[in-house]
């Protein structure tokens, strides 16, 4: 990692009193590789375990309003399941998260076709970086000290022409905890051509604890009073829309499967909430996105991002068919996901939040997933 990036992280303050364990085996990959996992652990119990594999948040263990801890996030026990069957659980998302329609766009005057593997409505788009993202390669990892204390660095070179995007993209991501019972992640890029980087993580949430029922009586809260409309691909119209007055309006606390039956438009094209929200503070600042509260634990989590853009995702497309961690089935709504992200298909949206990175630029930006209980 550059000095710049570790220096401002240090500065910071952020990073948490904890500790980390040696790497243990989490199985083989089809072509014969082994994935690692690594734990970060907190004074206060949370503990953290992440794959080299996808860059994976594994397990999230937090604990409830009476200490007791409990795995918050969907996942499985072993790496073999994840290539085939994970729905992105829990993975690092890129080159570009989300989706951009077509699988094409134009940069600089040059087209560039891109693989396409989802195709909502019969409309096909790239969806979370292409048939191979950053979710299904084998990340280089390295236990590093940061303030005397432990963090996991990941890096991986995406080559020109990955996935059809232009120029090799060195990327680095940093996972750590802080004081204040979070989980940081810091990710940093550059790029040898133009091209189009969205960065996120894909973590599924259930703050009863993973294969704990659904997620229809969490209560959400979004900081923001407008989100992106789609069509039925799922991909924005291009309109900024107010929230007021729609299901889309959790600028209160509502719980999730409150208004997800209602005969919105919105709702039917996606079956369910799978929309980008356009965050009140999209002004760079690491500030609060969102807040989610599981009334029975008491588990709150907290989203705070650099990022201008939030796509909530009420686990519309489990199916009760994947067994989790716990032996137990994920049903339909059993977990929620809160990406951070510049808005989907901007490359192709000119009125959006550029998504470009160019030569000599660094893309930089951070988000921190942040547990307590009440």
């Amino acid at each position: 990692m550059n000095k710049a990036l570790l220096s401002a992280m240090l500065i910071s303050g952020l990073i948490a009193t904890g500790s980390a364990e040696s790497p243990k085996p989490f199985g083989r990959l089809p072509d014969g590789r082994e994935a690692h996992l690594y734990t970060l652990r907190a004074a206060s119990g949370l503990q953290v375990e992440i794959a080299d594999y996808g860059g994976t948040i594994v397990r999230l263990l937090a604990p409830d309003r009476d200490g007791k801890l409990a795995d918050v996030t969907l996942g499985f026990s072993s790496v073999e399941p994840y290539p085939a069957k994970s729905p992105y659980f829990g993975a690092l998302i890129g080159r570009v998260g989300n989706r951009i329609a077509g699988g094409r766009f134009t940069l600089d005057g040059v087209s560039h076709t891109l693989a396409t593997n989802n195709a909502p409505g019969g409309m096909p788009c790239q969806l979370h970086g292409g048939k191979v993202g950053f979710d299904k390669v084998l990340w280089a990892a390295e236990q590093v000290t940061l303030g005397g204390q432990p963090a996991l660095r990941l890096r991986y070179t995406s080559a020109d022409g990955e996935e059809g995007f232009p120029g090799q993209l060195t990327v680095e991501v940093v996972y750590s905890l802080t004081t204040d019972n979070g989980v940081r992640i810091d990710y940093a890029a550059t790029t040898t051509k133009p091209t189009p980087v969205n960065l996120t993580n894909h973590a599924y949430f259930n703050l009863a604890g993973e294969g704990q029922g659904t997620i229809l009586g969490h209560e959400l809260t979004i900081r923001a009073r407008r989100y992106t409309p789609v069509n039925a691909g799922l991909i924005p119209t291009g309109e900024l829309a107010a929230v007021t007055g729609t299901p889309f309006d959790f600028t209160a606390p509502h719980t999730i499967g409150e208004r997800i039956g209602a005969t919105d438009g919105q709702l039917r094209l996606a079956g369910g909430y799978d929309h980008n929200f356009v965050l009140d503070s999209a002004d760079g600042s690491l500030a609060v996105a969102a807040t989610v509260r599981e009334p029975v634990s008491g588990r709150v989590l907290e989203v705070l991002t650099t990022e201008p853009g939030l796509q909530f995702y009420s686990g519309n497309f489990l199916d009760g068919k994947l067994t989790g961690k716990s032996g137990g089935t994920y049903l339909h709504r059993g977990g929620f996901c809160l990406e951070t992200q510049h808005f989907p298909d901007s490359p192709n949206q000119p009125a959006f939040p550029s998504v470009v990175l160019r030569p000599g630029q660094s893309y930089r930006t951070t988000t921190v997933y942040r547990l307590s209980a009440r």
